[in-house]
């Protein structure tokens, strides 16, 4: 209670209950009565009013005096009391309005700090929304990238496999090839036998004949020597033997050219045979070399498939988290 509030009914019945009790109802006594509240200077003025309107050494009061002083003591007292109630309630309603403007202040603060929340929430919205945007963007590229590479998989399956096509066309090429080749190499083979044969039974009758005319030439030589008349004769036989041998020598020289020839063809067919195994050599490290880029597609695709993964998965968190900032 502040100081105001000491009035003379308070300090008057602060010093009628020191008195009641047999005390002395000095200034300092009456101030300890009201709380320690109060001047001294206020408490010795009542008191002093107290004392001269007692009349300590006079004679008592009429009743009707009493009464009246009792009256207006009652009344001094709900003065008091009604200006310390008043004073009470001032109190109060300065400590209400102060805790209300607290609570003001606290309200708008919290109305600010929800405000830079919500800028805040609405800014990491945008944000995520971007991001959001963004992985869809990158997801619709990869998926894109990925259908590329499934369309370029599947041509180089096809390329692959018309390249299979070709070389097996090409083996059996190769190996109607060698299959010819061999049945020219075995036609061949007999033709140079025969002609081997027939050289050799031609070379046996030119010896045979050759020896025979050695022989009828001796013969005939013998004969000559003893028949002269046989001689123009046997000379004529001998010029046309020798056109004979003659003649067996231009065939046996043209087989001979023949069969060079024919060695020539051989050996034409064999380097056709040689470049076309160094074709097929060639053709299988063709292969050889798109199985392997095959595989490096496939790769390269499967780690798509990965990336493709684990954007998805970061799309999803995105999608969860952007759920959870808009719940809260």
């Amino acid at each position: 209670m502040a100081r105001g509030g000491i009035n003379k009914a308070l300090v008057q019945k602060a010093y009628q209950a020191i008195l009641a009790r047999g005390g002395n109802p000095s200034i300092d006594a009456i101030r300890v009565e009201l709380g320690n509240t109060g001047s001294k200077t206020t408490i010795h003025r009542y008191l002093k009013e107290l004392e001269e309107s007692s009349g300590r050494d006079g004679a008592p009061l009429p009743l009707n005096e009493q009464l009246a002083n009792l009256v207006g003591q009652l009344s001094d007292q709900l003065k008091a009391d009604a200006q310390a109630s008043v004073a009470k309630e001032r109190e109060q309603l300065g400590q209400e309005r102060i805790r209300y403007q607290a609570l003001t202040q606290q309200a708008e603060a919290r109305s600010l700090q929800l405000e830079d929340q919500c800028k805040e929430l609405s800014d990491q919205l945008k944000a995520t929304q971007q991001a959001l945007s963004s992985e869809q963007h990158l997801r619709q590229e990869n998926e894109v990238e990925l259908a590329r590479l499934a369309q370029a998989n599947l041509d180089l399956e096809r390329r692959v496999q018309d390249r299979d096509a070709q070389i097996r066309s090409l083996e059996d090429k190769h190996q109607h090839a060698r299959d010819a080749l061999e049945h020219y190499r075995q036609a061949n083979k007999e033709q140079r036998e025969q002609e081997q044969r027939r050289h050799e039974s031609q070379a046996q009758q030119l010896q045979l004949e050759l020896r025979q005319l050695q022989q009828t030439l001796i013969v005939k030589q013998d004969e000559l020597t003893h028949l002269n008349r046989d001689n123009a004769r046997l000379l004529a036989e001998a010029r046309q033997q020798q056109k004979d041998q003659h003649a067996q020598q231009q065939l046996l020289a043209q087989s001979t050219k023949a069969l060079k020839v024919a060695e020539s063809t051989l050996a034409g067919t064999e380097r056709t045979n040689a470049a076309l195994e160094e074709r097929c050599h060639s053709l299988q490290e063709e292969v050889t070399r798109l199985g392997e880029l095959t595989l490096d597609q496939a790769q390269e695709a499967q780690s798509l498939n990965a990336r493709l993964a684990e954007a998805i998965a970061q799309l999803k968190l995105v999608e969860q988290t952007s759920g959870i900032t808009n719940n809260s």
